[in-house]
């Protein structure tokens, strides 16, 4: 499938998950900015995390918002081909993952660490 498709399907996803939110949830996530990329950038990866990561959450958590200049806004990163390699390229796999990593990402940004986002069934 081309980048540009996992893209669009992705982003489908993500709207979709959105709008089955709690309400209260679901306005809080339209704060955080979600980015469709291939892969890790180097940064990402001279960080340490893997090259097969499959999202990441970066900026500050929610009521933990750095109100300092130059302070970069929370933001959930989904890595299109990462993702399409973990779903084996099926795409009913591929929309299940990206479901579940935009959520488990969705929980950083809502301040919960790796065990609670799994004790949600998040990871």
């Amino acid at each position: 499938m081309k980048p540009s498709q996992l893209e669009r399907t992705a982003a489908e996803v993500v709207a979709r998950t959105q709008r089955a939110l709690p309400a209260e949830i679901r306005e809080v996530a339209k704060r955080v900015a979600v980015h469709f990329e291939g892969a890790p950038a180097k940064d990402v990866l001279d960080e340490g995390f893997e090259p097969d990561l499959l999202g990441l959450f970066t900026g500050s958590s929610l009521g933990c918002e750095d109100q300092g200049q130059g302070a970069a806004p929370p933001q959930i990163h989904l890595y299109m081909a990462n993702l399409w390699d973990f779903a084996e390229e099926d795409i009913g796999v591929f929309r299940d993952e990206v479901r579940l990593t935009y959520l488990h990402e969705l929980g950083h940004f809502l301040g919960w660490d790796e065990d609670q986002v799994a004790a949600r069934g998040l990871d």
